[in-house]
């Protein structure tokens, strides 16, 4: 059931990349992921409220939403602090270094979970499940390497200017590998819908006080920001991809049996729907090269499927 639950979260994975990209076409990243983190919390206020309002309603349904303690209040801020923290980075190196270098990188991620389900966790993969996850991580990587195999000439800057940028992609990278382990250790000691909750609350939260820090010249001057017209249903789309999206990952989490080796490999096959929708909407460059990876990421998927069956 672990399975089906990760492949679900990879399909609302992959429309909440289109819904991004489609969102930041012409709009700011500060803009775009603000509000559709709030959108993310009014979505989630209605089964909270629910569970404190009606409790009788709500009790035995999956959209329950039990208390936390403190203790759990403060993880679940930890979190948090973990994602945001993870895309600070990336963004910031993303802005400072060619994409051939970042995506190769950032393509690592996964091994690197992999590496700490092994070491904290003692996960044992069969050998469909090995297999899978070389496929399916191994094709993401060698595609992206493709753009710096091609590259005939880089751009020349001391090494010293870069140097940070570099020690935060690195960053940006061990982050999202530790929030993937972490999200394991707290579906272990709490409910999903609460960690859910109160951490996409807490996200709002942060992002609206970077959001008004960011502004802060042009909210002086009174001068209106707003989305780029017919942005707000891609916006509204990423919240609601990103909801459910989350939900059946931690939800699958929370099964004794799951490993989060798998279920963080079988989430990246979600990058099937960008490849599918970069080659037949936006006719992107290299369509053979993206068409091979396509295929090498369902081929390690369906080994994932056979190995948990």
């Amino acid at each position: 059931m672990w399975t089906l639950l990760a492949f679900i979260s990879a399909l609302c994975l992959g429309c909440y990349d289109v819904s991004k990209k489609i969102a930041l076409r012409n709009n700011r990243v500060v803009d775009v992921l603000t509000l559709s983190v709030c959108v993310s919390s009014v979505l989630l206020s209605v089964p909270l409220l629910l569970s404190r309002l009606h409790p009788e309603w709500m009790s035995g349904t999956p959209f329950m939403v039990p208390e936390l303690d403190l203790e759990a209040h403060l993880f679940t801020l930890l979190k948090s602090v973990i994602v945001l923290s993870s895309w600070v980075f990336a963004f910031v190196s993303l802005k400072h270094l060619p994409i051939s270098i970042v995506s190769p990188m950032q393509a690592t991620r996964p091994m690197w979970t992999l590496v700490g389900a092994l070491l904290l966790f003692g996960e044992r993969l069969n050998a469909w499940q090995w297999t899978g996850v070389t496929l399916a991580i191994g094709t993401v990587f060698v595609f992206s390497l493709v753009p710096l195999l091609r590259r005939k000439r880089q751009t020349q800057r001391t090494a010293a200017a870069l140097t940070r940028y570099y020690v935060f992609l690195a960053l940006a990278i061990l982050i999202g590998s530790c929030s993937g382990l972490y999200d394991k250790y707290l579906m272990r000691r709490y409910d999903h819908n609460a960690v859910q909750v109160y951490y996409t609350f807490y996200q709002a939260v942060m992002m609206i006080i970077v959001w008004l820090v960011v502004n802060r010249a042009s909210l002086r001057r009174r001068k209106t920001i707003r989305l780029a017209k017919g942005s707000l249903l891609p916006v509204v789309l990423i919240s609601v991809f990103l909801v459910i999206s989350d939900n059946v990952y931690m939800l699958a989490l929370r099964d004794p049996d799951s490993m989060i080796a798998v279920v963080s490999t079988i989430r990246r096959g979600g990058t099937v729907i960008g490849f599918a929708y970069g080659l037949l909407f936006l006719k992107e460059s290299d369509p053979w090269h993206k068409l091979l990876c396509m295929i090498g990421i369902c081929a390690g998927l369906l080994c994932l499927a056979l190995g948990a069956a």
